[in-house]
């Protein structure tokens, strides 16, 4: 099913009973993120704030925040339709015989959804042209009380190739700078990065337009994995089952999605010194810290009449943008298994947001073939930047926690399980002792025939620890694994509540550099996932857990009920 816009989803939303509407005032500074975060942990509804202090425009959060509501948007019933669908486009064996290539003629009908129309008219995204730029007039939200300024965080970033003219489109925070200008978030491993270093070189303004509030499918394929030479919006026309259709914009040559509810169009200028951005609520649960970004000038702003402003929080999962890594891990599986024919199936946990964490269920067909698959993994894209592979059985359900639990306690015998194995980190890691390089950690859970230790246990415990001077927390796991029989033990801090296992998985996920991290003492394992000092070998500083301020929670505290959500 193709939604015309936005607005077509959210009108499908309500009919599902998916949406709830708020006509009470709120702020965009901090409030909508109180009360999104509250029902995003709820496992709640899509809200759309009608009255938002100080701007004109409606803003919608958690759209795609559930299981449920991303397959909505992707136009399936289960996520596993759309994987299980690409894997028949990837199996071979259909168009081998006359007969099943005639059977999949309905499939490869479907692939002519996948070219963008480009029109020569202005579409509805342009109903309203403002070349008076005003950044305050959009709601855009204040997420978290240590946030640098207000973030746009839900931008569809379209730019083009300096030399081959392709387009590209990422999702890249932008910071509002002053009411005409932006940071630019591009890591140095994205394609917009690698677009830019282009202009760069021939000192040539960059052509960049941000659109705001597609239809789901588009948004998500903006988020997408895509090599840099296929175009996102190939997949969105494929996901929809509809092309996408561009219009040129205003005052530049990048084509947008006309069915935009919101553009903004300008330039950014490699001459120009890179501005200050930055620290941030982050998808990891953490603020990334400040650091120098190009700055985005926007030079028109062009609107529907009825516009509707989108944005996501981000922070401590289950967060919206959980379920959408969740619909990456679904749709590429295929594409894992074509050139892994080991792999079985693969969980990405939310606490790992994202990169952190993958569980992988494998044919285990010979001997070190956990081991080809964690290399192929971290070889393999931004697959490079997972820090912990758990690999199992094909018998084990990845999707069960439980099982895989049970796994890793029975079948993990001390080193011979671990490997350790140092690359690049995504950006936004905080734990290793430098930034973008690291240690990740595999770990192979497949049973091995190792001879029983009586003096160990297949068990667990977690430590609190109070850390009150340097390499407490690793000395706490090593005085631990020498006077205990438990196969493994987990150091956290004093105020993780070792109970709320979400929680503590969480913090291993984010807070542990392999090489340095895990200890290992009579075939048992510590891992101290405690906050680390610079005395302990850090060269940057520890950012802060994501938290609200108590004034903003007991104010929303005081007005829930006016609000009317269940």
């Amino acid at each position: 099913m193709a939604y015309k816009d936005l607005q077509d989803f959210i009108k499908t939303l309500d009919e599902q009973g998916e949406l709830t509407v708020i006509h009470e005032e709120v702020s965009s500074d901090l409030e909508i993120t109180e009360i999104a975060d509250r029902v995003s942990k709820a496992h709640g509804k899509a809200l759309l704030f009608k009255n938002v202090k100080n701007s004109k425009y409606p803003v919608l959060i958690n759209a795609m925040g559930s299981y449920k509501r991303m397959s909505m948007g992707l136009g399936a019933e289960q996520l596993d339709d759309i994987g299980t669908e690409i894997g028949k486009y990837l199996d071979l064996s259909n168009y081998l015989s006359i007969k099943k290539l005639i059977k999949s003629v309905p499939r490869l009908f479907r692939l002519l959804s996948v070219f963008p129309i480009k029109s020569k008219f202005r579409g509805a995204c342009q109903q309203v042209i403002e070349r008076e730029v005003n950044l305050d007039t959009l709601p855009v939200l204040k997420c978290w009380p240590e946030d640098a300024e207000r973030f746009i965080t839900l931008p569809l970033v379209f730019t083009k190739d300096r030399y081959s003219k392709q387009q590209n489109v990422g999702m890249y925070r932008m910071q509002i700078l002053d009411q005409t200008t932006t940071g630019m978030h591009w890591h140095k491993h994205k394609d917009g990065s690698e677009i830019y270093k282009g202009y760069a070189t021939d000192n040539t303004r960059m052509p960049v337009s941000v659109a705001l509030g597609c239809d789901p499918a588009i948004t998500y394929a903006a988020t997408a994995p895509m090599p840099k030479m296929i175009d996102e919006m190939m997949l969105a026309g494929w996901l929809r089952k509809s092309n996408v259709k561009m219009v040129k914009c205003i005052t530049n040559d990048i084509y947008v999605p006309s069915s935009a509810e919101i553009v903004l169009e300008g330039y950014v200028d490699p001459s120009e010194d890179l501005v200050l951005e930055g620290p941030f609520g982050d998808h990891t649960g953490y603020y990334s810290l400040a650091d120098y970004y190009p700055r985005f000038h926007v030079t028109c702003i062009t609107h529907k009449k009825n516009a509707i402003y989108p944005t996501t929080i981000v922070g401590k999962p289950p967060m919206e943008d959980c379920y959408m890594a969740k619909a990456t891990e679904r749709l590429f599986l295929p594409v894992l298994r074509m050139q892994m024919p080991e792999l079985v199936d693969l969980n990405l946990p939310l606490e790992g947001v994202f990169h952190n964490c993958a569980i992988v269920s494998i044919r285990n067909k010979y001997p070190g073939c956990a081991r080809k698959v964690m290399s192929s993994i971290w070889g393999m894209g931004q697959m490079m930047y997972t820090k912990l592979i758990v690999i199992v059985d094909e018998t084990v359900d990845v999707q069960n926690l439980r099982q895989v639990r049970d796994a890793v306690l029975n079948n993990v015998n001390g080193q011979e399980s671990l490997v350790v194995s140092e690359g690049p980190l995504d950006a936004l890691d905080h734990s290793s002792d430098k930034a973008l390089y690291g240690s990740r950690l595999g770990v192979d859970c497949t049973v091995k025939n190792t001879v029983k230790d009586n003096n160990i246990t297949n068990t667990y415990q977690i430590l609190k620890v109070n850390k009150d001077k340097p390499f407490k927390g690793r000395d706490t796991v090593v005085e631990f694994l020498t006077h205990n029989p438990d196969k493994f033990v987990i150091a956290v801090d004093g105020d993780v509540d070792k109970n709320d296992l979400s929680t503590v998985m969480w913090k291993v996920f984010n807070n542990i550099d392999a090489k340095r991290d895990i200890t290992v003492i009579d075939n048992k394992i510590g891992i101290d996932a405690t906050k680390k000092w610079r005395e302990e070998g850090l060269t940057r500083d520890w950012p802060n857990d994501i938290k609200m301020s108590d004034d903003i929670k007991k104010m929303v505290d005081e007005r829930w009920d006016r609000y009317g959500i269940d």
